[in-house]
């Protein structure tokens, strides 16, 4: 009962712009693509908000590392944005269901929740990654995202707390689902 407080005390959920928090955290987490270089949706918004810095940090990686793969996570500068880093985690293309789309959405959350403990991070906000163009279901996405970072936070201090910052009404409405849900059992 007692992790169930301190769990609620340390995930939650918010409805808006992921670039418009109304505070700072550690780092905002990005669903990139592959390049880095920016996109539609999120990643553009973040890019478009976070100014050059992000662009020019994003391209080092590329030179010296090539494209980020599915699945994985890298960290940059935040730029403008209310944050101290940005963390670029590519999501998976939903093909159906039968490409390893669950395993690499779940590892977009844990490698990005591996980055913020790492840097010692008190506070990352997650948008729903892949559930716009990517188009993954969102029940399907909400469910992997709260289940993962829910999993990770029991077994880690950092990051201290996670925001879950869904843009549109469904979105929001499955990641406070599953949250509700997944808590209670906690």
């Amino acid at each position: 009962m007692e992790q169930k407080e301190d769990l609620s005390d340390r995930i939650w959920i918010e409805k808006g712009d992921i670039t418009q928090l109304r505070f700072k955290v550690g780092a905002i987490v990005n669903a990139a693509n592959s390049s880095l270089m920016g996109g539609g949706g999120v990643d553009g918004a973040i890019h478009r908000a976070g100014g050059p810095d992000i662009i020019r940090e994003c391209s080092m990686i590329i030179e010296e590392d090539g494209p980020c793969p599915t699945g994985q996570a890298v960290i940059t500068a935040a730029g403008n944005l209310q944050a101290r880093f940005v963390i670029h985690a590519v999501g998976p293309v939903w093909q159906g269901g039968k490409n390893n789309e669950a395993q690499d959405l779940t590892n977009c959350y844990r490698n990005s929740l591996l980055i913020s403990r790492k840097y010692m991070l008190r506070r990352i906000a997650f948008p729903n990654i892949s559930t716009g163009a990517y188009k993954y279901p969102k029940d399907e996405a909400a469910a992997i995202a709260v289940h993962t970072t829910i999993d990770f936070l029991l077994e880690n201090e950092y990051p201290l707390a996670v925001i879950f910052c869904c843009f549109d009404d469904e979105n929001y409405n499955w990641t406070k689902y599953y949250l509700d849900n997944y808590l209670k059992q906690a």
